[in-house]
């Protein structure tokens, strides 16, 4: 599935406040809701999450990466 970017669900929650996809905390007082309906979204939302933790990541260690390179650029001007 398409994974929204973190700017969009952080719109998302200051403008609704709760998570995409999920029931308002007033919906599931009034509704309620199925366990299997909600269990999938949320086991959806873990997905979501540990693709965004991958991501930041992969982000991480390139700039581990560039970071090392600056250095090693910075300490051959100064030799």
């Amino acid at each position: 599935y398409k994974l929204p970017q973190l700017n969009e669900v952080e719109q998302f929650i200051k403008e609704h406040k709760h998570l995409p996809g999920i029931p308002a905390e007033a919906e599931v007082r009034e509704k309620g809701v199925s366990f299997g309906n909600i269990s999938s979204k949320l086991l959806q939302k873990i997905e979501e999450l540990t693709l965004y933790v991958i991501d930041i990541k992969k982000e991480n260690e390139a700039l581990k990466t560039q970071l090392s390179d600056l250095e090693a650029q910075l300490g051959e001007v100064k030799n």
